[in-house]
């Protein structure tokens, strides 16, 4: 062996899950890792349905994260996929952040997701998140009560909203992984089509919008995106709803609340796609589609 193949670095690489319940900043995580927003973020429950793949690389690594669907007892057949999605999640990656908001400390949701990793063997790092938010000498009884419950591979303390920390985080998920190769180029954040991040942004902007039961009760189609030949994006979407009065709530009056949610979306997605963009939003009446197999399909909600 040549002195130059000695000194050569090993290049790794690996899949790691973003676990916890819902609402405890994994979108946050995942977009403060990456350096800008894939995963929307919103203080709604629920708020990620599918798996978002986030890919992180250095010289020396590259991390495709995926960050799941918050872990609860579902109430739909959207609610059975999301969970279907984060539990499957657990066997197929080679380490697994469980990530918990420590304001609020240990509860029954933490429970019921720390019975499920005892049934994998994956390393799991325990990830204490909003530290920003308590005193120092506050983390040590939280600490004591997860490690009581589960042998834990690492335990980090960070912020994913300020950043604090994170760095020492992404060093203690790299020990966990591989040799592999690199999977993306390293100019590449996310797997997922512009189309679906798209969609998402969208349906943001209605999450930050509405309350009760509409956040639940949207899905968001990209039904058409071109460029045009002055290189501006053109791009259509349709959000369905369940019922005609949240198609009411949902448009605004005048038409209000869909302009500021198109506003505000195009905002964001010009940002991603680096373009000047035209957004056209439609809203339609699908009834009860988070109970309907085909129509969870159609919008992209598959189990694989």
């Amino acid at each position: 062996m040549t002195a130059a193949n000695a000194s050569k670095k090993t290049f790794k690489s690996g899949f790691v899950a973003i676990i916890g319940r819902p609402n405890v900043g994994k979108s946050t995580l995942m977009n403060q890792v990456i350096g800008q927003k894939i995963a929307i973020m919103s203080d709604k429950p629920q708020t990620t349905r599918n798996k978002i793949h986030g890919v992180y690389t250095t010289n020396d690594s590259q991390i495709v994260f995926l960050d799941t669907p918050g872990i609860h007892k579902p109430q739909s057949k959207l609610g059975e996929h999301m969970m279907k999605v984060a539990e499957g999640s657990l066997s197929e990656v080679d380490a697994i952040l469980f990530l918990i908001d420590v304001v609020e400390g240990l509860g029954g949701g933490d429970r019921f997701i720390i019975e499920n990793l005892k049934k994998v063997k994956t390393p799991v790092i325990l990830v204490l998140n909003k530290i920003d938010q308590v005193q120092p000498e506050e983390l040590l009884p939280v600490i004591v009560a997860y490690k009581d419950l589960y042998d834990f591979a690492e335990i980090v303390p960070i912020s994913a909203k300020q950043g604090n920390n994170v760095n020492t985080l992404l060093e203690q998920v790299t020990k966990y992984l591989p040799e592999g190769p690199q999977y993306y180029p390293a100019d590449q954040v996310t797997d997922h089509p512009e189309q679906f991040v798209c969609a998402e942004l969208i349906r943001e902007k209605i999450l930050h919008m509405t309350r009760e039961e509409i956040p639940h009760s949207i899905a968001v189609s990209i039904e058409d995106m071109k460029v045009e030949a002055n290189g501006v994006v053109h791009i259509s979407a349709v959000i369905y709803v369940e019922r005609d009065s949240q198609k009411g709530i949902i448009i605004g009056k005048k038409g209000a609340l869909l302009k500021e949610v198109g506003q505000q979306a195009r905002r964001d997605i010009e940002a991603l796609l680096g373009s000047k963009t035209f957004l056209e939003l439609w809203v339609k009446v699908k009834k009860d589609w988070r109970n309907q197999e085909r129509v969870l399909r159609d919008l992209g909600f598959r189990n694989e």
